[in-house]
C-alpha cells in the first residue's frame, strides 16, 4: 500500500515539475516578448493569454486529447494515456498564467529602464536578462503559481492520462477515485499532501519576497 502511495506521489511530482519547467520556458519568453516588443497581432496574443487563464481544465484536456488521440493529428506519437501526454496538458494549462504574470511584472518596472540599459551599452540579450533580474521575485511567483495550478489540476489529468493504476494515476485523480469507492483514508492522505505543498510554496515565496525587500532596502 505504501509503495503505491509513494509511486503516485513521485509521479505527481514528475508530471507537475516537468510541466512547470516547460510552461515557464514558454511563458516567460512569451510574456517578455509581449511586454517589451510591439509584435504584430500583439493584442490578439494578449487576449488569447487572458482567455487561456479562464479556460476550464477539462476543456484544455479535451483539446490535448483530440490532438493525441490515435486518430488525431499527433496520434502516431502514442502519447494518449501516458505521463508525457499529461505533462503536455498541464503545461498548456500553466503557460497562460505564467505568461500573464511575467508580462505584468515587466510592465511594472520603471518605463525608462530599457532605454537606460541601452545607453549603458546593453545589447538585447543583456537588456532582457537585466530586466528578468529586476523582476526575479515576480518571475519566481509566476513559476510557483504555475506549479500550484499544475499539481492541483484534475480534469485534464483524467482525460489525457486516464487515471491508470501504476501508469498515469496522480494525486488529484487518486482522490477522486478514492472518494468514489469510499476509501476516505487515502483521499485524506493525498489531500493533506496537496495542502502541505500549497503551504510550503506560499512559505517559500513569502520568504523570498522578504529577503528581496530587505536586499532592496540595503
Amino acid at each position: 500500500m505504501k509503495e503505491s502511495l509513494y509511486e503516485v506521489l513521485a509521479r505527481s511530482a514528475l508530471v507537475s515539475l516537468s510541466a512547470t519547467a516547460i510552461a515557464s520556458l514558454i511563458g516567460v519568453s512569451l510574456g517578455t516578448a509581449l511586454a517589451l516588443t510591439r509584435v504584430g497581432g500583439r493584442r490578439i496574443l494578449i487576449a488569447a493569454v487572458n482567455t487561456g487563464m479562464a479556460v476550464p481544465t477539462v476543456v484544455a484536456g479535451l483539446a490535448v486529447a483530440l490532438l493525441l488521440w490515435r486518430t488525431g493529428p499527433l496520434g502516431d506519437l502514442g502519447l494518449i494515456y501516458t505521463v508525457q501526454g499529461m505533462i503536455i496538458a498541464q503545461a498548456l494549462i500553466a503557460t497562460p498564467l505564467i505568461t500573464a504574470i511575467t508580462m505584468a511584472a515587466l510592465r511594472m518596472l520603471p518605463p525608462d529602464l530599457p532605454e537606460q540599459l541601452r545607453l549603458l551599452g546593453a545589447n538585447r540579450v543583456q537588456l532582457v536578462l537585466r530586466m528578468w533580474l529586476e523582476a526575479r521575485l515576480s518571475l519566481l511567483a509566476a513559476a510557483m503559481a504555475g506549479f500550484g495550478t499544475a499539481i492541483s489540476e484534475v480534469g485534464a489529468a483524467t482525460i489525457v492520462g486516464g487515471n491508470i493504476h501504476g501508469h498515469t494515476q496522480v494525486m488529484t485523480t487518486a482522490i477522486v477515485e478514492s472518494v468514489a469507492r469510499g476509501d476516505f483514508e487515502v483521499a485524506i492522505f493525498y489531500g493533506v499532501v496537496l495542502l502541505g505543498l500549497a503551504f510550503v510554496i506560499n512559505g517559500l515565496l513569502a520568504s523570498v519576497q522578504r529577503r528581496g525587500a530587505a536586499w532592496a532596502r540595503s
